[in-house]
């Protein structure tokens, strides 16, 4: 449960910056700001995931 609470939580914080990003873009070249989004969007669901294993990953324990 934890893993998808992480999940979510980086999801919606890269969502964030993939929306700022793209209206950061679409300022300066309008045609570029859909791709570069979707594009950071995408990006973003891949690396949250890999992120949210490894902050979820169980400890070992020494032995």
């Amino acid at each position: 449960m934890s893993l998808l609470i992480v999940y979510v939580v980086l999801v919606i914080a890269g969502d964030l910056v993939a929306y700022l990003l793209g209206l950061v873009i679409e300022r300066e070249v309008p045609a570029a700001s859909l791709p570069a989004f979707l594009a950071m969007y995408f990006l973003f669901l891949w690396v949250a995931w890999v992120i949210a294993v490894r902050i979820t990953q169980p400890r070992a324990r020494p032995q």
